[in-house]
């Protein structure tokens, strides 16, 4: 694999693992999606200023960008040690992404964590719907979490380790039992701050929850499972909100003119 090749296949990762699509990021470096996705294929090289503006975006050093023996590891908050048996190049999540994701779960444990089909499960379907479902409305992030294809339908990755954070404060975790299967239940301590979520964010969490709260585990995992951006994934891979922009009818949640038809081609 040439220079130019591992640089880009390094870009292409850490952008994942950060949930952002190709049309973000290139739109942060002034360049055109095609040319982004160019770079990330090594067919095009990246200049300087292009790979010192990543390095920033990412939070990460250029050193550490150019270097292929580190591996790749998302984390929410600085100050842990380096594991010496392996190299990492540790990615923070940004703590407004964190605080926003802790004020939506909080919502929706407000408004239907008590109901008994809505366990740890249901929990992750009805964020990845209002992610993707944000996304496809306004080409925005939403939370923008990282969302993993796994037997089970969409996973966000830093779910865990947020709810971490929350248990004792904000939340706790109960373990319970929906008919004979075992439950992980989240029920809120505290409201949510509505000042950290906009007034489209707020419809579009409530029109989730309206659609799909109602469903159990089985229900809502074979729902998503028809959803093209999980259909299109590899397993165990990142799903890329860009594909919400290909959503059959049953799933799509925004209005497309001819126009745009004719630009997603």
């Amino acid at each position: 694999m040439d220079f130019y090749k591992k640089i880009g296949t390094k870009i292409k990762k850490i952008r994942e693992s950060l949930g952002l699509s190709q049309e973000f990021v290139a739109t942060k470096l002034g360049i055109e999606r095609i040319a982004l996705s160019r770079i990330e294929n090594g067919k095009r090289k990246i200049t300087a200023q292009e790979l010192k503006m990543i390095s920033e975006l990412f939070n990460i050093s250029i050193d550490a960008l150019l270097d292929e023996k580190k591996e790749i590891e998302v984390l929410l908050e600085e100050g842990k040690k380096k594991d010496k048996k392996k190299q990492r190049i540790r990615i923070s999540v940004p703590q407004k992404n964190v605080q926003k994701f802790k004020e939506v779960l909080l919502y929706i444990l407000n408004k239907v964590g008590a109901k008994p089909n809505v366990g740890e499960t249901v929990i992750y379907k009805l964020l990845y719907f209002i992610d993707f479902d944000f996304y496809e409305k306004y080409e925005e992030q939403l939370i923008g979490a990282t969302y993993i294809k796994n037997h089970f339908g969409p996973t966000p990755v830093e779910f865990i380790k947020i709810v971490e954070e929350m248990e004792g404060k904000d939340i706790i975790k109960v373990e319970d039992k929906y008919y004979s299967y075992p439950q992980n239940k989240y029920l809120p301590l505290r409201a949510p701050d509505l000042s950290i979520l906009k007034a489209n964010e707020l419809e579009v969490i409530d029109s989730v929850l309206n659609k799909l709260a109602d469903k159990n585990a089985s229900e809502i995992s074979e729902y998503s499972h028809k959803d093209i951006p999980w259909l299109t994934a590899e397993e165990g891979e990142v799903i890329d909100y860009e594909a919400v922009f290909y959503r059959t009818p049953e799933y799509s949640v925004r209005s497309y003119n001819e126009k745009e038809e004719r630009d997603k081609f």
